[in-house]
């Protein structure tokens, strides 16, 4: 039975709200874990963390990260980890519960942001979590060659990607940190006529031979705006399980690669810098 909206009322009273430098943010306590918390950051959800269960994923992106994370390498290896945008170190947080003695760098160019996460949600003071507070090409940049087993994007500004994480150059960048057969996976936002996310799967098929795109099958087809998970490595993805995994979660995935990807892409062009944009701004409905 659910808790009345009285208690809820009292929980969200409990709520940290403060400013960072991407705008509003606001932690707000989940009613049904005690120690789990949603971020948003002016009105947009970005991240909800457990603190008792770093391995449990709510959000419905996160979760296929989670999947692709799995998959990454086999089970409970440590990993070289990469996460282009902190949130509230999620997937970093699940990484270290999952894979322990793996070694990440988060880069989250919100400074004050990092301070608030860091006070209200610490990180666990044993995981190898270095946290660097710049740009995420910036730091990107800074990760030696062929260091990261995974490399995960997830970076928005005013709940739009950046223009400049968008395109061949920035790929070039990814692709560089990565090792042999490291995967790279990226959250994307778009909704229909999904020119944007089309133009992300051209790009990565321009630096990467092998991808998958994992996403709510309303996405897909064109329905509505939501996330998909793109994956790409320079070896075979695990095409089968991924599909497996995805279906099997509460709100099924469909997994598309191969000649049904190239058929979806339809023959959009791959972005470079000159030409990039930010992706789309979703529908105010999103967040109601």
């Amino acid at each position: 039975m659910g808790k009345s909206r009285n208690t809820r009322r009292e929980r969200d009273a409990d709520a940290v709200v403060e400013p960072v430098d991407g705008g509003l943010a606001q932690l707000v306590p989940d009613r049904d874990r005690a120690r789990a918390w949603t971020l948003l950051i002016d009105g947009a959800p970005q991240s909800h963390v457990d603190l008792d269960d770093p391995g449990y994923l709510s959000f419905e992106y996160q979760r296929r990260l989670g999947h692709v994370i799995d998959l990454a390498g086999p089970a409970g290896k440590p990993l070289h980890a990469v996460h282009l945008g902190g949130g509230a170190f999620t997937l970093a947080r699940y990484v270290a519960a999952t894979r322990p003695r793996s070694t990440q760098q988060v880069v989250e160019r919100d400074a004050a942001l990092v301070r608030l996460v860091r006070r209200e949600l610490p990180l666990d003071p044993g995981a190898r979590i270095r946290v660097r507070s710049l740009d995420a090409r910036e730091g990107l940049a800074k990760v030696p060659d062929g260091w990261a087993d995974l490399v995960v994007a997830d970076v928005f500004s005013g709940a739009r990607t950046p223009a400049h994480l968008t395109s061949t150059e920035f790929l070039d960048e990814v692709r560089r940190a990565l090792r042999p057969g490291g995967v790279y996976a990226a959250n994307l936002a778009d909704g229909p006529p999904l020119a944007h996310l089309r133009g992300q799967i051209a790009t990565a098929a321009a630096r990467f031979p092998e991808l998958a795109l994992v996403a709510d099958p309303t996405v897909l087809r064109r329905k509505r705006f939501g996330n998909a998970v793109l994956v790409a490595s320079d070896l075979p993805l695990p095409i089968a399980e991924l599909a497996r995994r995805a279906a099997s979660d509460p709100h099924p995935g469909r997994v598309e690669h191969g000649r049904a990807l190239t058929d979806f892409t339809g023959g959009a062009a791959a972005v470079a810098d000159a030409s990039a944009v930010a992706s789309p701004a979703p529908p105010p409905s999103v967040f109601r």
